[in-house]
C-alpha cells in the first residue's frame, strides 16, 4: 500500500500531464477564446484556460465524475466544479454528507478541502456548446483511467449525468469489473454493484442528474435529490458492500 506522499506524488504527475495537454486543437482554441472575451463580471480576472486535473482526497473512497469544466467556472478558476452554480450545488451535497469542509466552491483560495472524495470529469477542457466530440472524449479518457488507477481506495463512483455515467461504465468494464445483475442504464438515483473478475473488488456506481443550472432551475434536480445520492454513497463506503 502506498503512503499518503506516494499517492499525492502519483496524482501530481498525472495532473502535470493533463495541464500541459494540447491533443484537441478545437478545445485549445475555444478555452483560450473564452478567456480573451469574458463577460463583464469577470473582465478583471485572469482565466486559467488550461485543461483541468482532478481535485480532492488522494485516498478517496468516492470518485465523482462529471462532464467537463464550465466556460466561466473551472475554465476561469482552475479547479473542478469551482466558480459556478453547478459547483456550488455539488459542494453543498458533499458538505451535507461530511465530504467537504465548507458548503461552497468559489476559487482556489476559498479553503475548500475534500475528505474521502475526489472530483474529476470525462473531459478536461470546456467544449463549445457544452458538446464534446467523440475524439475529444477519447483523448481525455486516458487521464481518467490514470486517475482511477492512482485512487486505489475507490469503492463508489458517482456519475453526474448520462455521459459521465456511460464513461464510468466503460471505465469499470475496461478495468475488469462486471455488473452483478442487469445492464446498467442511466436513471437518477439508480445504483449498480460491479465486481472485479480477478480479486473480487466491489465498486458501486451511482447515477444522478448533472447539477447544471438548467437542471436545478427546472427542478429536474433539487438540492435534496443530490444530497440523498451522496448520503447513499457515504453509507456504502461506511458499511458492508451490500448495504444500500
Amino acid at each position: 500500500m502506498m503512503s499518503q506522499d506516494q499517492f499525492e506524488k502519483r496524482l501530481a504527475e498525472i495532473s502535470d500531464r493533463i495541464v500541459s495537454c494540447t491533443l484537441c486543437p478545437r478545445l485549445v482554441k475555444y478555452r483560450q477564446e473564452v478567456a480573451r472575451h469574458p463577460p463583464k463580471r469577470y473582465s478583471a480576472e485572469t482565466y486559467w484556460a488550461k485543461p483541468l486535473p482532478g481535485f480532492g482526497d488522494p485516498k478517496a473512497s468516492i470518485l465523482v465524475i462529471g462532464l467537463a469544466p464550465a466556460a466561466h467556472g473551472g475554465n476561469r478558476t482552475g479547479r473542478m466544479f469551482t466558480g459556478d452554480s453547478a459547483g456550488n450545488t455539488l459542494i453543498k451535497a458533499l458538505y451535507a454528507n461530511g465530504l467537504a469542509n465548507i458548503p461552497y466552491s468559489i476559487s482556489l483560495n476559498d479553503g475548500l478541502r475534500l475528505t474521502g472524495c475526489f472530483l474529476t470529469a470525462a473531459l478536461r477542457c470546456v467544449p463549445p456548446g457544452n458538446t464534446p466530440l467523440k475524439e475529444e472524449l477519447e483523448n481525455c479518457y486516458r487521464y481518467l483511467r490514470e486517475e482511477f488507477d492512482a485512487l486505489e481506495g475507490v469503492r463508489v463512483i458517482v456519475a453526474l449525468g448520462s455521459l459521465a455515467f456511460s464513461t464510468s461504465v466503460r471505465l469499470l468494464r475496461d478495468k475488469g469489473f462486471t455488473p452483478d445483475s442487469g445492464r446498467p442504464v442511466f436513471k437518477h438515483g439508480q445504483a449498480y454493484r460491479f465486481t472485479q473478475r480477478q480479486g473480487g473488488r466491489v465498486i458501486w456506481l451511482l447515477a444522478t442528474y448533472h447539477p447544471s443550472r438548467r437542471n436545478t432551475q427546472t427542478r429536474l434536480l433539487t438540492q435534496r435529490m443530490i444530497n440523498n445520492v451522496f448520503r447513499r454513497a457515504a453509507r456504502l463506503v461506511g458499511g458492508p458492500d451490500s448495504a444500500i
